[in-house]
């Protein structure tokens, strides 16, 4: 019989559910034509699916969910 490995650190998700739910509804109001970027919209519609991404993960760290932390340039 093959027994089970263990292994000796569990390793967590790197993103949280909620922060899951704020990208799937950004790719949502990304694909209606809704969701704006820039400071209060002023950028224009967002018309690529990364920059939707990127916007709802940025609202997800904004709500405190668990996404980590931007790269620095």
């Amino acid at each position: 019989m093959a027994s089970k490995k263990s292994s000796p650190k569990k390793s967590s998700a790197k993103y949280g559910n909620a922060a899951s739910r704020s990208v799937e509804s950004a790719l949502h109001r990304e694909k209606q034509g809704t969701l704006l970027s820039g400071k209060g919209g002023k950028g224009g519609v967002v018309k690529s699916r990364e920059q939707a991404i990127a916007i709802g993960l940025s609202e997800a760290r904004k709500k405190g969910a668990k996404v980590p932390e931007k790269k620095a340039s």
